[in-house]
């Protein structure tokens, strides 16, 4: 067992690690912990926030699918904000709403998530979207499936 604390405060331990490799030192140890924690927190939110390994697979193929599937949801979501999501006051506009993060700087995966799914459904909401055709061009297909149908009924 290794015990850590922060020796700037006086308020007992901070992190217990618990091991059973006995042959690595202790600072080798505490760096590989340190190394991993991003993945464990990655982990985490993947669970909690999109649902990753919720699912109750019943094949085998369908387990070895869902947790990477989930994996991806994540990952698509962190460059979609990356790319087109981020705005310079995201963390401010946070705070603002939830005062209690008095500290935050730069949004969270919560956050990330939050904004994507608000996206999602402005656009669905849109009194006009942009890609869905216009009645003329509806017709214009259906007449262009029809001629096609007759050249072929004549062939």
């Amino acid at each position: 067992m290794i015990l850590l604390r922060d020796e700037a405060t006086d308020s007992g331990y901070d992190l217990a690690l618990v091991t059973t490799d006995l042959t690595t030192p202790a600072p080798a140890l505490i760096t590989r912990y340190a190394w991993r924690w991003s993945i464990e927190v990655t982990f985490a939110e993947a669970r909690d926030l999109l649902g990753a390994g919720q699912a109750h697979s019943r094949t085998r193929r369908a387990v070895e699918r869902t947790v990477p599937f989930g994996l991806y949801c994540y990952t698509i979501t962190v460059v979609w904000y990356a790319l087109h999501g981020h705005q310079p006051n995201d963390a401010a506009d946070r705070r603002e709403r939830a005062p209690w993060y008095t500290t935050k700087t730069d949004p969270s995966v919560s956050d990330m998530v939050a904004k994507l799914r608000r996206v999602i459904i402005a656009a669905r909401f849109l009194p006009t979207r942009s890609g869905r055709p216009t009645d003329q061009e509806i017709r214009a297909v259906q007449q262009a499936w029809a001629v096609a149908s007759l050249d072929t009924a004549a062939a």
